[in-house]
């Protein structure tokens, strides 16, 4: 796509991404309301940008051999860490932007800020040439800051206040979603030179999260509505989007929603709506990782079917430019969550020893997928205070339960759990595959802090 050429920060401002250090020097504490501006550099080379996002986040580089628990360990030790931390896997993360790219070579990724709105990621995939999909004007800022260009950014909730809309306008963001006649006259109001793409209602069933009732038009007549009233009002149709649900588990989804992105197409090209080139096939990839979270394996057989999909109904070298959503894929395997044991009980049942452990993160921060996103946290012992490398081998222990920090009796992260030794105070828990949906959800309900938690970066 013409206007959309890899932008990134440049070398010799990249330094501009650290925010001051706190408790130590790998540590950093990412939130909107403290990110500094970076210019950019275009024509500096993608691998150099990364090794600049690198040097400036100070992640520190795995030896062979050494897994995200042993460095998670190594910190705890030499920063006497008691807290919440994640470690954030950069190497990764750019290996899975190599990867989509090659099994999808038509669609550039726009990744899902909501995700996971770490600066440190965001930043490495500016520099790897990605978009980004903003849904709030915080979300706009954070991208812009970095200094990607608003060309970059698609405003993709389909419903948005008249304020949000004057904001996108006054930054210059101009490609975004809307789904009925109403959003298409706010945005002929408020924003008259936005570039709109319709999104349509194309869902998985089978999907993790389904998001068409409550986004997306119908592709008949609810369509044909919002169409119309774009064409006697002005607005400039670009193209359609859909969205199938966050963790599609149906590939062939894609291509149903694929077939009936076409037919809007085609009926916006019989309303005299010309300027339609875009399709965007939004978000619901899903990467599969080997068990230590260090190898792509694959996008769940989307690719073959987004490709031939596209090769039917839009051909190559016929104008269109394709873009897609993804969040949970490149966000999901990259991080870790380190959760410190702060409380313990031991007691006899008719069924046994068990043991309960209060954690020092739960419902209300970074595991708040539980309850909105189907979140099965996947718990690992860490001890630190009494078995030493036990997360290499360890004796398993009593059935446990992990609850959350906070007073509220619903704050159990989980049951029944059977493959944890006896941890102490002061030992960890570590949870693989906690960069989505997770820190980018918390709150600190009841005074327990779980928003501004230590982010450590790695490259593997």
């Amino acid at each position: 796509m013409a206007d959309m050429e890899a932008q990134g920060p440049s070398m010799d401002i990249i330094k501009e991404l650290s925010i001051s250090d706190t408790d130590s020097d790998y540590a950093e504490d990412m939130r909107f309301d403290k990110l500094e501006v970076p210019a950019t550099d275009p024509r500096e080379p993608a691998a150099e940008r990364f090794e600049g996002v690198l040097a400036a986040c100070k992640a520190m580089k795995l030896q062979p051999g050494q897994s995200i628990l042993a460095f998670a360990k190594q910190m705890i030790e030499e920063h006497t860490l008691d807290d919440t931390f994640y470690v954030i896997d950069l190497g990764l993360l750019a290996r899975l932007h190599a990867h989509f790219v090659a099994a999808m070579p038509r669609v550039t990724p726009f990744y899902a800020v909501k995700c996971m709105p770490d600066r440190a990621m965001m930043a490495t995939l500016a520099g790897l040439g990605t978009g980004f999909d903003c849904a709030s004007p915080a979300e706009i800022d954070a991208v812009l800051s970095l200094g990607v260009p608003p060309e970059r950014i698609i405003y993709a909730h389909p419903v948005k206040s008249p304020t949000q809309i004057r904001y996108a306008a006054a930054r210059s963001v101009a490609l975004t979603t809307a789904d009925s006649p109403g959003e298409m006259a706010k945005l002929a109001r408020w924003h008259p030179t936005a570039k709109v793409l319709l999104r349509i209602r194309a869902d998985d069933a089978s999907a993790l999260c389904c998001l068409g009732s409550k986004y997306g038009a119908d592709p008949g007549p609810a369509a044909t509505a919002a169409l119309s009233a774009a064409a006697a009002l002005g607005v400039n149709i670009v193209g359609v989007s859909f969205h199938v649900g966050s963790a599609s588990r149906n590939p062939q989804a894609f291509e149903v929603a694929i077939r009936l992105a076409r037919g809007i197409f085609d009926m916006g090209a019989s309303l005299g709506l010309r300027s339609m080139h875009i399709l965007d096939i939004g978000g619901g990839f899903t990467a599969q990782v080997d068990a230590a979270c260090d190898s792509v394996m694959g996008i769940g057989g989307v690719p073959s079917v987004v490709n031939a999909a596209l090769a039917t109904h839009f051909p190559l070298g016929c104008g269109y430019d394709i873009i897609a959503e993804p969040g949970r894929y490149f966000a999901e395997a990259v991080g870790t969550l380190l959760c410190t044991v702060n409380g313990k009980r031991e007691q006899q049942t008719a069924h046994g020893r068990r043991t309960d452990y209060w954690l020092s993160d739960g419902l209300y921060g970074s595991f708040n997928g539980i309850l909105y996103d189907h979140l099965e946290p996947c718990p690992i012992a860490l001890p630190i205070s009494s078995i030493p490398k036990s997360y290499e081998a360890a004796e398993i222990g009593a059935v446990a339960s992990l609850f959350g920090p906070t007073c509220d009796g619903a704050d159990v992260i989980c049951r029944d759990v059977s493959n944890l030794p006896d941890l102490d105070v002061g030992d960890f828990v570590a949870f693989p595959k906690m960069g989505a949906y997770s820190w980018a959800g918390a709150c600190n309900f009841n005074g327990f802090e779980a928003i501004w938690v230590k982010f450590f970066y790695v490259t593997t």
